[in-house]
């Protein structure tokens, strides 16, 4: 599996003047500066149809009613209150049907320059159209019946045409799919980290300074097996962790990826102060996503007519 921008092990000196300390301090800031962008805001959800996207966007991520059983929804994987992860190995789609690998937190997907573990998907609006289609995730025998599921909940119309104005038939997969994306692009979360990538040295504790100096210390191990990097985003709030969620906590995630990848056993030190840098890239949730719309109303019919 290809890793992170892995983990070494770094010499800091005990004793330090306070000098010292902060020309330290302002060298590795300047350094990060060089390597790290802060987040910025994907969704340019200013008004007009981009934001009506976002909102029909926000109703299709939570609503499982155009899934086969009418009971699994985007958000069934990507779970707010677990920061758009599951909490599972391997997460479980429609019928019980087990997907193969882990499922990556939905929160900032909007910057990855990668889509899906094997990188298969070429934009997120090609994962939601393939999600559409998909016999786990979706579990309809075709994407016009997830269609006739939505054209039977009469107040998703007048959303997909504030949305989409300009189609003649606006109610079409390829605009739940741009719905969808819209809304992923609008969750993203800046963390204490682009703070200090502002400049705020203090928007990190000391701990999480010497953990970013022993990250950035580390080279780029080949790749073995060709699986997308996560993104570190949020990454202390998504376990468990690696493609299949074999591993249960950040800590060990931290040693053994040192382990795997470059050969280094970590001290527990090494290891705790890693992890307070990695904790320190959580962000608060988007309003948006921290909790549920109320949805459109209709039931369920599973029969087409």
């Amino acid at each position: 599996m290809r890793c992170v921008r892995a983990i070494v092990a770094g010499t800091v000196a005990a004793l330090a003047s306070p000098a010292s300390v902060a020309t330290d301090d302002a060298a590795l800031l300047k350094e990060a500066q060089e390597i790290f962008q802060p987040l910025k805001d994907m969704s340019a959800s200013g008004a007009g149809a981009m934001k009506d996207q976002i909102t029909l966007g926000r109703l299709l991520f939570f609503d499982p009613r155009f899934t086969v059983d009418g009971n699994v929804s985007c958000a069934t994987c990507h779970l707010p209150a677990l920061y758009g992860a599951d909490g599972l190995s391997k997460s479980i789609g429609v019928q019980q049907r087990p997907h193969p690998r882990n499922a990556p937190t939905v929160l900032n997907s909007g910057v990855n320059i990668i889509v899906h573990w094997r990188g298969d998907r070429e934009s997120l609006e090609d994962q939601a159209i393939k999600a559409l289609g998909s016999p786990i995730t979706n579990g309809q025998p075709d994407i016009g019946a997830v269609l006739d599921r939505l054209e039977r909940i009469p107040g998703y119309a007048p959303l997909f045409r504030a949305a989409f104005p300009g189609d003649a038939a606006p109610l079409n997969a390829g605009n739940v799919a741009n719905a969808i994306s819209a809304y992923e692009r609008s969750l993203v979360t800046p963390a204490p980290f682009d703070i200090y990538l502002a400049g705020n040295v203090d928007a990190l504790s000391p701990s999480a300074r010497s953990g970013l100096e022993t990250f950035i210390k580390i080279g780029y191990p080949t790749d073995l097996y060709v699986f997308r990097v996560p993104s570190l985003r949020n990454v202390a709030m998504t376990a468990p962790y690696f493609h299949d969620g074999s591993v249960a906590t950040l800590r060990e995630a931290v040693s053994v990826m040192a382990r795997v990848q470059l050969g280094l056993k970590l001290s527990e030190d090494e290891v705790n102060d890693i992890t307070s840098f990695l904790e320190s890239l959580t962000g608060k949730l988007p309003s948006e996503f921290a909790t549920a719309p109320v949805l459109p109303p209709a039931a369920v019919i599973s029969a087409r007519h």
